[in-house]
């Protein structure tokens, strides 16, 4: 048996693309033999999917699931559209979204959990980019939990059931009528999806992006001439608009259009027969901040006669 030196390695990955764990594993299992290590990660999958790992995957779909006072609601990345709408995909999205709901929101923990088929989830991914021939990933995942009260879930453009391209979970904290707080927290959810808010709450908006719009506030204010005594007033005024922007309980309520999610869920409190707090939600929108790689045809015909 050849030695399985760290050249050798080095040497299997360049030729396949493969991670360096899979490449020792290969070379392991194969004696140290190098090109049956690369047919035995050709048989695996595992070096056309590490191949197909440098293009981008900015379409795909989001999942959801929920199970009684918890819920989780996941991305799963794919090159094209046409992935979505096959069954592997959605049946992969949807157990990867159960898996979530126990093994929580951490990435990496969630790619090394047991997959209800057999493997990891990390290893069912891979063998589907190896079936169906597309770039995969598992980009992110939320779960948000209730002590007492409801998760309420709503996918927008669905493409079956829990899956869609906009998904979003409410966390709504009651003792109150479970079904009235689903009903709440359901349009909750489908105001979410179409106003995009950012953070919750005013202190949960990020520092850095305060810090962001004040400067471009401050800077606009300049321009129109006035001193800096008034810019700050100006500013301030601006900064409110702001948090009602990006602050889901500031926001106006799209349903209605003109109460505040805070009134909203204060006044839900005759509704549902017990007080009711809003203490969390998550929106993920299919590809949002992935980008996209832009296909300059010239340039590439221009590199082609080059080489």
């Amino acid at each position: 048996m050849a030695e399985i030196t760290a050249a050798l390695v080095k040497e299997l990955r360049e030729k396949t693309g493969a991670g360096m764990m899979d490449c020792k594993k290969a070379l392991t299992e194969n004696g140290g033999d190098l090109d049956a290590a690369i047919d035995w990660l050709r048989t695996k999958g595992l070096s056309q999917a590490a191949k197909k790992a440098s293009r981008v995957a900015s379409e795909g779909l989001v999942g959801l699931k929920v199970a009684g006072t918890r819920g989780a609601v996941v991305e799963v990345n794919s090159e094209t559209d046409f992935v979505a709408r096959n069954e592997k995909f959605q049946d992969y999205v949807t157990k990867v979204a159960g898996v979530a709901l126990s093994t929580g929101a951490e990435i990496e923990a969630l790619k090394a959990a047991s997959f209800p088929d057999g493997g990891t989830v990390a290893e069912k991914l891979t063998d589907l980019i190896a079936t169906i021939g597309e770039n995969m990933n598992l980009r992110r995942a939320a779960v948000l939990e209730v002590s007492d009260g409801v998760i309420a879930a709503y996918v927008h453009n669905q493409v079956t059931d829990g899956l869609g391209k906009i998904g979003v979970l409410v966390a709504l904290e009651s003792t109150g009528d479970k079904a009235k707080l689903e009903e709440l927290g359901r349009q909750i959810a489908m105001h979410a999806a179409a106003a995009r808010p950012e953070a919750l709450d005013i202190g949960d908006v990020s520092t850095d992006a305060l810090d962001r719009e004040r400067a471009v506030l401050i800077e606009q204010a300049r321009e129109s001439g006035k001193n800096e005594s008034i810019i700050e007033k100006m500013v301030e005024g601006r900064i409110r608009k702001y948090y009602e922007q990006v602050c889901l309980l500031e926001q106006v309520f799209v349903i209605d259009g003109e109460t505040k999610i805070r009134k909203v869920v204060e006044n839900a409190k005759a509704t549902v027969g017990a007080p009711v707090t809003l203490t969390a939600f998550a929106r993920f929108e299919l590809g949002e901040g992935v980008e996209k790689k832009q296909e300059d045809f010239a340039a590439e015909v221009q590199k082609t006669l080059g080489a």
